[in-house]
């Protein structure tokens, strides 16, 4: 009777530890190629849950360096905007998801300032002024890494 017991449980524990979890397929994720653009700074925003790297040229990095917060001539700044979610695999972990959208900021060689906003809808570009963007992402500071 109590090989039969065993045996019983045995096969329930085994059934019920090899639960197989299938990755989210409704999940879709775009990486984003900074192309020659090096990696300048990141931020969270926990109310909205989206993450942000900036990227930008040598230019753009001596801009945000130095005290004045105006890009200097041939700058170039991506803002990336990601919704981030919890990560299956690492409790207390978060993981980039959908990209929600990508902010140029150029300056031409006589300081020209160009903005273009990709991947937002059209709800959230009427919701801001241009001027207070390109303010906010020359106001980023840039990660010091040893």
């Amino acid at each position: 009777m109590k090989k039969i017991l065993f045996i019983i449980v045995s096969v329930c524990a085994i059934f019920t530890a090899c639960k197989i979890d299938e990755p989210d397929k409704n999940l879709h994720r775009v990486v984003f190629d900074p192309g020659n653009l090096k990696f300048i700074s990141t931020s969270l925003n926990t109310t909205k849950e989206t993450s942000s790297a900036l990227y930008g040229n040598k230019e753009a990095l001596q801009s945000l360096q130095s005290e004045i917060h105006q890009p200097k001539p041939d700058s170039e700044l991506k803002l990336v905007t990601w919704k981030y979610h919890e990560n299956p695999q690492y409790i207390g972990g978060t993981i980039t998801g959908e990209l929600l959208s990508v902010e140029t900021l150029k300056t031409d060689k006589n300081g020209k300032i160009f903005y273009q906003i990709q991947n937002s809808s059209e709800k959230e570009n009427n919701q801001f002024n241009k001027e207070e963007r390109i303010k906010y992402i020359m106001s980023y500071k840039p990660v010091v890494r040893p």
